[in-house]
């Protein structure tokens, strides 16, 4: 395992590996000065900077953070957008975009009667009486 950050980082991994029981290799690479920690050395590892050695190490490194940033923007996005209609068992991207089409929000579907709700296409009566006790 490859840790984007110095000793403080690779201690806080090598914590969180103890606890789900996992005995896997790990260094840190900290940016600044491309140094390289490992647990239970006081002194970090300093490669040569035109090694070839550290040019993986940091492509390595520069994925993992490309590939956490990415994650938490995708998730921080769905987040955003999420509404209490998501967590109505039967109410995808169409019914939830139709209902708030005709009710102008979460709230106006919240207000709305089983008959109204029942207008708009797709939803049932059985899925009008989930969504009122839903919302």
């Amino acid at each position: 395992v490859i840790v984007d950050g110095g000793k403080g980082q690779l201690n806080a991994a090598l914590a969180g590996l103890r606890d789900v029981g996992m005995d896997v290799p790990i260094c840190g690479l900290a940016k600044e000065q491309e140094e390289i920690f490992l647990p239970g050395r006081k002194d970090s590892i300093m490669l040569p900077r035109d090694a070839q050695s550290l040019f993986l190490v940091q492509r390595i490194r520069d994925e993992a953070h490309r590939f956490a940033v990415t994650f938490h923007r995708t998730r921080r996005s769905k987040a955003t957008f999420h509404s209490k209609l998501d967590d109505i068992p039967g109410i995808g991207p169409k019914k939830k975009k139709a209902l708030i089409k005709s009710f102008g929000s979460v709230k106006g579907v919240k207000e709305a009667s089983i008959e109204d709700l029942t207008a708009v296409e797709g939803i049932t009566t059985q899925l009008a009486t989930q969504l009122k006790s839903g919302l």
